[in-house]
């Protein structure tokens, strides 16, 4: 392990409030693909069009056409060994929250309990008119076919995500913010960070003292304010920090 690392695995095992900020780069090695990559998501469609609240009331039908394979692709993936990695922490005793930008609910899975869900889950989806809020599995079938999943109503139901255009959960906000003020170590894992408000909570633990631990496989602008800066796969890195920690304590 190289001295970096080495450090790394040190300030783990020596923290007591750890809280942990993932991106989609943390669920890539689960088969979840990543949002800003050249094989992302965006790359070969404009968000502000399918995924933004204006484009889901102009027409929901493009929206389901394009969640579709993604929804699938949630629906089959497993937590890799990062998602277990920070659920061994909270086993610990160490990590005291996890702040996702992520939907697909790996972190869950993987056994961590105290996750603030920033952009929002696949869990359930809301009527659009009415407000009426249902469990997403019974809808699935629909979406493969094709078709937008409708209320009784005649409203469209939109998976409780985040689009474009809406605004963040305030209180889960408020709860990340409380959990980063408390925090002795911030551990943010696979997340370019230019998605704003989450993209300014490094700095947030920053102001209050915490140690930062970066990892991601591209530079982010945290590079140069970071504790510790680890370029490349969490799912790799991660365990193997924790590993080391478990040995050193």
């Amino acid at each position: 392990m190289d001295q970096q690392s080495e450090q790394a695995a040190a300030l783990i095992q020596r923290s007591e409030r750890i809280v942990a900020l993932t991106g989609a780069g943390i669920s890539v090695p689960s088969g979840i693909p990543d949002f800003r990559s050249s094989s992302g998501l965006w790359a070969s469609e404009n968000p502000m069009l399918v995924a933004s609240v204006e484009g889901f009331a102009r027409d929901p039908r493009q929206f389901y056409r394009w969640i579709g394979p993604l929804l699938d692709q949630v629906l089959l993936a497993k937590p890799n060994p990062a998602h277990y990695a920070f659920a061994e922490l909270e086993w610990r005793g160490q990590l005291r929250a996890i702040i996702t930008q992520n939907i697909d609910g790996l972190h869950q899975k993987a056994g961590s309990h105290e996750v603030f869900e920033l952009h929002g889950h696949l869990r359930s989806a809301t009527c659009v008119a009415c407000g009426q809020r249902v469990p997403s599995e019974p809808l699935i079938p629909q979406v493969r076919q094709g078709e937008v999943p409708r209320c009784s109503c005649g409203g469209a139901f939109k998976p409780d995500l985040v689009l474009f255009g809406d605004s963040l959960p305030m209180g889960l906000y408020w709860l990340a913010i409380e959990a980063l003020h408390q925090c002795d170590l911030l551990i943010v894992a696979g997340t370019s960070l230019e998605v704003a408000p989450v993209s300014e909570m490094p700095l947030e633990a920053l102001r209050r003292g915490a140690k930062v631990i970066q990892i991601n496989k591209s530079p982010t602008y945290l590079d140069a304010s970071a504790t510790i800066t680890l370029a490349g796969d969490v799912a790799e890195i991660l365990p193997r920090l924790v590993r080391r920690a478990g040995a050193i304590g």
